[in-house]
């Protein structure tokens, strides 16, 4: 996946202006400015553009036409998804409302006491509904990639303020595997993505919208080690002020040998991850050729 660089775009003082209009005058005002900026990297992100091209042309068979249109649309929403993480998160004055499907899920694997993971993907924006897991009876941790700009995570931790989840930073060391089976151990849950990896990761290729493409077992391996249920997490946005949280009916697996009982939890999320792919196609921030 050398593709994939796991960095975002833009300069600190591009957020600067967003959080500024924010402040001043609300979401409508910045997504209106986000319509230019899209734009923009729509012309000048050549790889990230052409894959994303290929994915609605290819996978969805959409014209030319209208696959160029669904990629300003994803690049909106992402640049939308960005915007709406800040206002929630530092509690300027917004109208968002949420619906989640699934509460009772995360109260029952919280419930369990045999600690658990929360199975995500580069889709939607899971990262809105964190308040939510506040009424989880649960010490949650969330695994991240920290390849944010300094400068830019300087700047937004400026205006929101530090986390106050218990993050999981993920690292060229490994350290990370042993934090999140400590926290595994302890009986506490784990919130990760588990549909990319880098090259030193072990994986499996499985059928993803008719074509093999390869996922990391390291999530998998660490719930079927560990033995710990799991739930397959999702936050998307349903219109300009609603996003619908989605969290599954909780997996426990029997105990087999290890390989086939890991085999079946990637099967499911991959089942699980396809619906929905193909249910909110313009919400997968995916920009590198996600099958070659």
């Amino acid at each position: 996946m050398s593709s994939w660089k796991g960095k975002s775009k833009g300069k600190p003082l591009g957020y600067e202006i967003f959080v500024v209009i924010l402040k001043a005058g609300g979401v409508l005002p910045a997504y209106f400015l986000l319509r230019f900026v899209t734009l923009y990297y729509l012309i000048v992100s050549y790889k990230s553009t052409k894959s994303t091209f290929d994915f609605f042309h290819k996978k969805f068979n959409y014209t030319i036409l209208k696959s160029i249109y669904k990629v300003y649309v994803n690049y909106n929403l992402l640049g939308q998804s960005l915007i709406d993480k800040v206002v929630i998160m530092s509690d300027i004055p917004n109208k968002f409302t949420f619906d989640l499907d699934g509460i009772s899920n995360l109260r029952h694997i919280a419930s369990l006491k045999k600690g658990g993971l929360l199975l995500t993907a580069h889709i939607g924006n899971w990262e809105a509904a964190r308040h939510l897991l506040n009424e989880i009876d649960a010490r949650i941790h969330v695994v991240i990639f920290d390849g944010e700009d300094q400068g830019i995570k300087e700047y937004m931790e400026s205006v929101v303020g530090k986390s106050v989840l218990n993050l999981i930073i993920i690292k060229d060391d490994m350290s990370h595997i042993f934090e999140i089976s400590n926290a595994l151990l302890n009986d506490e849950l784990v919130c990760m993505p588990a549909d990319r990896f880098i090259e030193s990761n072990k994986t499996s290729t499985m059928k993803f919208l008719g074509e093999d493409a390869r996922f990391p077992l390291g999530p998998f391996m660490l719930a079927a080690k560990f033995g710990v249920p799991i739930s397959f997490v999702y936050g998307m946005k349903e219109s300009t002020f609603h996003y619908h949280f989605f969290a599954s009916e909780v997996k426990e697996y029997p105990d087999l040998e290890q390989n086939i009982v890991v085999q079946q939890m990637l099967a499911d999320f991959v089942k699980d991850m396809e619906i929905k792919v193909r249910a909110y196609p313009e919400q997968w921030y995916n920009y590198y050729n996600f099958w070659q």
